[in-house]
């Protein structure tokens, strides 16, 4: 079973796909490489995913080459995320998943769902933090409009 590696701290500038691929291959072990690039630029974002044969493999990959020197930047190596189910485009949807950084949050997509899922069956309910005010609110109109 194959297993993908994160790489980071890589310079963010154009990188040859192959010189990178080329550094890890001396020993002659088989790995596949995805440099991540900025679609618009077409540089470097700072990472990318080598595949390699095993666990074994992965475990001696990242003992020996984290921390190296390429292009004057100081790799970081460890095995990358497994690829969650609904990811838009970017580096995870390209082969595997970098580890995440604290503070990200991406569930405006599913509670705006949640919401218009609500309104097409009529079940909207008023955000308790505020429904003593909306009820307040109600009556004012109400006896405004009488």
């Amino acid at each position: 079973m194959s297993i993908r590696l994160y790489v980071g701290n890589l310079p963010k500038e154009e990188i040859d796909r192959d010189a990178l691929a080329n550094m890890f291959t001396e020993e002659g072990q088989q790995v596949s490489t995805k440099v991540i690039k900025d679609r618009k630029t077409g540089k470097c974002r700072g990472f990318a995913f080598v595949t390699v044969e095993s666990d074994e493999v992965a475990d001696k990959f990242i003992e020996k080459y984290n921390g190296q020197s390429f292009m004057d930047s100081s790799l970081k190596i460890e095995k990358a995320l497994p690829r969650s189910k609904g990811d838009e485009g970017g580096a995870s949807a390209e082969a595997g998943e970098a580890p995440k950084r604290k503070g990200g949050n991406n569930n405006n997509k599913r509670s705006k769902k949640q919401s218009s899922t609500q309104k097409q069956q009529g079940s909207i309910q008023p955000d308790p933090r505020w429904a003593d005010e909306l009820a307040k609110l109600k009556e004012m109109l109400a006896s405004a409009n009488n």
